[in-house]
């Protein structure tokens, strides 16, 4: 079996060219220090040293040198990394959706370190599907995942509901009933608008999408004559939380509307798609905009984003005592997010 001892011996002897100058290196003897590499040679099935004149690397021990250096540089940050984690204590390790806007993930992760937790907290983003999966094989304590989702055993907390935002292509036919688009309640160059809207969105016959083509729900004609076209709504993958997926689809679909959607593999990937006039986004990152784009709180239908915490009640031990003390810390950082 290959071991560290061998890729030692070999680097030494590279590096200093003499059996005995190596084998004080490594701190053995001669004899051993011959025995190990014959037998690393016999491993490899190459010959690394000319022993002739010298010591000199084969045109084999060159081309091996660099990934022995690197293996044993590997194995080195490995027990480095092993002390650290031993020195730091115990580890919190935190899953989060990525529909959690940024800077509310982050007063989540940091929420059981401001109420006293010495743990080291460590965060992933990853879909909901992923989460669970990760929460009920131990690789994660706890996560944060869309609701609702099927939970196969595992327990979850209350179920926080986040105010979202429809974000549309600027310019697009106000449907009927909508104040329109108010532009001075945002310098980031997104328009906040009030007053109630269809989802789906509306693009005239003059507007990107119209011109790109992008093809969505039923046409409809508004007041005056004028044909629009409704425009796909951009969403995440539906097997990355199926059910929460439906729930909103089917949310979208109660005013008795086809509802189209194109995928996209994440909430920058949809902006992109707004900007272009080719769909619509729904967000709760309060934060996301581009130019040409106009915003507004989704309100009729309400789409909240609905969030809960989960953790292996099964796999709670010494490591990590109370999870459903700390799921309590990670909920009240949620509500309050949503209250803000």
């Amino acid at each position: 079996m290959l071991t560290e001892r061998h890729l030692e011996i070999f680097v030494a002897l590279a590096e200093e060219e003499h059996f005995g100058a190596a084998a004080q290196r490594v701190g053995i003897t001669q004899p051993p220090l011959s025995q190990g590499l014959r037998r690393l040679e016999a491993l490899l099935g190459v010959r690394l040293f000319e022993r002739e004149r010298g010591v000199f690397l084969t045109e084999e021990g060159a081309l091996l040198l660099p990934h022995a250096r690197r293996a044993l540089a590997a194995l080195a940050e490995l027990r480095e990394t092993g002390a650290r984690e031993h020195a730091d204590g115990r580890r919190l390790r935190l899953g989060l959706a990525p529909e959690v806007p940024a800077p509310l993930a982050a007063d989540v992760a940091a929420a059981p370190v401001r109420a006293g937790d010495r743990a080291r907290i460590s965060t992933v983003t990853a879909p909901t599907a992923s989460l669970l999966s990760d929460v009920a094989s131990g690789r994660l304590d706890l996560a944060v995942v869309r609701h609702p989702s099927v939970l196969h055993g595992l327990a979850a907390g209350q179920v926080i509901l986040l105010p979202t935002w429809i974000l549309t292509p600027a310019g697009s036919a106000t449907p009927a009933g909508s104040t329109g688009p108010d532009r001075s309640a945002d310098s980031g160059g997104a328009a906040e608008s009030g007053g109630a809207a269809e989802y789906g969105g509306t693009a005239g016959a003059g507007s990107p999408a119209r011109a790109g083509g992008v093809a969505g729900a039923d046409d409809a004609t508004e007041a005056g004559g004028a044909v629009v076209r409704r425009l796909p709504v951009a969403v995440r993958p539906r097997g990355e939380a199926p059910a929460a997926h439906d729930l909103f689809v089917d949310t979208l679909a109660s005013r008795g509307r086809r509802v189209e959607t194109v995928v996209v593999a994440d909430e920058r990937a949809g902006l992109a798609l707004v900007a272009a006039g080719q769909a619509v986004l729904v967000t709760a990152d309060e934060t996301l905009t581009a130019s040409r784009v106009e915003r507004r709180r989704a309100t009729d239908p309400p789409l909240p984003l609905r969030l809960r915490v989960v953790w292996n009640p099964r796999r709670s031990g010494a490591a990590f005592e109370d999870p459903a003390a700390t799921a309590r810390l990670l909920e009240d950082a949620l509500a309050e997010g949503a209250a803000r």
